[in-house]
């Protein structure tokens, strides 16, 4: 469809509570590019980054597959972008050939691969009728499902989510991925993503950009780094979808170990301990 752009979020609110505003006023000029920033990247093999035609052939192959996404707006001339409709949501893809390649994103996690390939980036932005509902999960969950989609697509190396610098093997991302949409659980190491500090603590990134705080798990003595993992996993399941913490909650761990989660406001962290000896 070529024309004024358009989108549609259909069963569920375009604000989320505990987020800063990500965007700015909607704007129907076809022409004024919405600052939304990226949440996933597709890096491509050089030289086999996609063009318009290819993302419009799968898009009609996949027309009788459950995430039935669409081209619901096409610019004038060849700028490298089309509008994705899925869910009933307008998704942005960027970077298209033969326009320039979008921004390779910043190294960080590596999951699935010896390390993070070079190569040629497109990129999915949410419209800007959801500029302020980016990490709304309704929201996540499209971006994830088209990006499954677009992962078909010949030369991907990699998959980045970028709130979380977390970089996936193809077949790594299609899995996890596949599982959350299919009502498995979120896919904590993958959308968010876990670091060692040099104290020994395990923090997390990428979990701010759902609810607003990270997670922080000191060092403790019996604790090895896996445990540490395992302790993290289950609390960002439990705390995706959740307001930010102002104040303690008491969890379970995943070996059934009671834990407290203390929120430190001004540093915008919460910090995990445990009741009875143990992290903290």
């Amino acid at each position: 469809m070529i024309g004024t752009r358009r989108g549609a979020l259909i069963g569920a609110r375009c604000v989320f509570p505990n987020q800063r505003a990500m965007g700015g006023t909607i704007v129907a000029d076809v022409q004024a590019v919405q600052q939304t920033e990226a949440v996933l990247s597709l890096i491509f093999a050089k030289g086999q980054r996609p063009d318009c035609a290819a993302v419009s052939a799968l898009s009609a192959g996949a027309a009788a597959g459950p995430a039935r996404f669409a081209i619901s707006h096409v610019p004038a001339g060849n700028h490298g972008w089309l509008e994705l409709l899925i869910s009933g949501m307008a998704i942005d893809c960027r970077g298209l050939a033969p326009a320039p390649a979008e921004p390779r994103p910043a190294p960080g996690a590596i999951l699935g691969l010896g390390e993070s390939p070079d190569g040629e980036a497109i990129s999915l932005h949410p419209g800007p009728h959801l500029a302020d509902a980016v990490a709304m999960l309704p929201v996540v969950r499209a971006v994830a499902a088209l990006a499954v989609e677009l992962a078909a697509l010949p030369g991907l190396l990699a998959v980045c989510w970028n709130p979380a610098q977390c970089w996936m093997a193809p077949a790594y991302f299609r899995k996890v991925i596949g599982d959350w949409l299919s009502g498995g659980p979120f896919p904590a190491l993958g959308l968010t993503s876990l670091h060692r500090t040099a104290q020994g603590a395990m923090e997390s990134r990428g979990l701010a950009f759902f609810t607003g705080q990270e997670l922080q798990l000191p060092a403790a003595a019996g604790y090895t780094p896996a445990d540490q993992a395992r302790i993290a996993v289950r609390l960002i399941n439990e705390l995706v979808g959740r307001e930010a913490l102002t104040q303690p909650v008491e969890l379970t761990g995943p070996a059934g170990e009671p834990l407290v989660i203390a929120p430190i406001l001004a540093e915008q962290k919460l910090r995990v301990i445990l009741r009875k000896g143990g992290l903290g």
